[in-house]
């Protein structure tokens, strides 16, 4: 116990700035206002109203167990700067996850926990969101900044259409601390961290067992809206982040079963994962040479989609992942296999005005069978044909 209140000390009440350079410092404002980032994926005050040409000093401190950063925008630019933010790729970390565009007004920088960071701006009259741009972040940690004379003319919060919705199934109170935080894991569980063999935009999900079946777990990359890989028996520790160490990658915790492989080359399931030091280096395979296992249309072998990611909702707490595949929406819901190891995964299709191929990445000791309308669905030569029109249809993965 008295260590578990030491860290809590350590990263709640001793709050240390990255450094504000004296200029900043001296700069004359109007008002202070000090936003925290939470637990949750979530500031504590969503929404700030001030009157029109009002010099803001905003703070960030950050009281969760992962890094963030506050960047405002210009009015409903939100997205297009989340999504920015996700292109930056390998140099993002170097520019805390900023893009250089104008829709930027203003932003910190990278906020590891227990560390706080400062901006300021003069407010306009308008709606300005503000919105942590780590990758997988902003499409749920946001809130908005208005600038105006008549504040009894905005709408009531619950039906602000620029605050984001935390209603029983969009709520992030699924996003728990693993092994290694000083409070115990309740699964599932959603966490946004740095994990090995990724890249930025990693999201770790840890999964009960299901009728006697082991503890499951997987890691989904949102920049490329694609299972990396998966693994049995625990599901992630991540002391080092929680010891302000926030670059570190996050340590599995199991036996990985299966792995994205590449064209031609072998899945390291079974094998250690690298032990990179630095976010998204060395991933193996290469997001560049996976296979996207969803073909949209009478698309040529080889066929490279255009894929967006557009966030996730939580069902029963299991993550529902949205995401956009050469103009259509998917949903992909990913469960653990009653029983014994291995995934369930529920895929969800928005107008489907053509046919859709399911590609399964098949590899020794690891067997496919599908689902559609509730009958069996036969796969040929590891593909899933699937008719226009087609709206659900569930890929069940057996490790054998």
């Amino acid at each position: 116990m008295h260590l578990i209140l030491s860290r809590l000390r350590a990263s709640l009440l001793l709050l240390l700035p990255l450094g504000i350079s004296p200029v900043l410092a001296q700069q004359k404002v109007d008002t202070t206002i000090t936003l925290k980032s939470i637990a949750g994926l979530q500031y504590d005050q969503p929404r700030l109203v001030l009157k029109p040409k009002t010099r803001l000093r905003l703070v960030l401190e950050n009281y969760d167990d992962m890094a963030h950063n506050l960047v405002v925008t210009r009015p409903n630019a939100r997205v297009r700067v989340v999504d920015a933010a996700l292109r930056m790729g390998a140099e993002g970390a170097s520019r805390h996850y900023v893009p250089d565009m104008p829709e930027v007004l203003a932003h910190t920088r990278e906020v590891e926990p227990g560390r706080a960071d400062t901006l300021l701006l003069t407010v306009d009259e308008g709606a300005f969101p503000y919105v942590c741009t780590y990758p997988g972040h902003g499409y749920v940690m946001y809130g908005i900044l208005y600038g105006t004379r008549d504040p009894k003319r905005l709408p009531p919060p619950e039906a602000d259409p620029y605050l984001p919705k935390r209603g029983s199934t969009a709520d992030h109170a699924g996003h728990h601390q693993p092994s290694g935080h000083p409070y115990e894991v309740t699964l599932p569980a959603v966490y946004r961290t740095f994990m090995p063999d990724c890249g930025p935009a990693a999201i770790a999900v840890g999964m009960p067992g299901l009728a006697g079946g082991p503890v499951q777990s997987y890691c989904f990359d949102a920049g490329i809206c694609q299972l990396r890989y998966a693994w049995s028996g625990g599901f992630v520790d991540n002391a080092d982040q929680w010891d302000g160490k926030g670059q570190k990658l996050t340590k599995l915790v199991g036996d990985i079963y299966y792995v994205a492989s590449s064209p031609g080359r072998a899945s390291t399931a079974g094998l250690t994962v690298s032990t990179a030091t630095k976010p998204g280096s060395a991933p193996a395979p290469s997001p560049a040479g996976l296979v996207f296992p969803l073909r949209i249309g009478n698309k040529p072998a080889g066929h490279s989609p255009v894929v967006q990611f557009r966030g996730y909702r939580l069902i029963n707490r299991y993550p529902e992942f949205q995401y956009v595949v050469d103009g259509v929406t998917v949903r992909e819901l990913i469960k653990p296999l009653p029983g014994g190891r291995g995934l369930v995964r529920q895929f969800s299709i928005d107008s489907a005005k053509q046919p859709v191929t399911f590609l399964a990445d098949e590899q020794p000791g690891l067997a496919y069978r599908a689902t559609r309308a509730g009958k069996t669905a036969a796969l040929r030569n590891g593909q899933l044909l699937l008719p226009a029109g087609t709206r659900q249809f569930t890929i069940f993965m057996t490790v054998q």
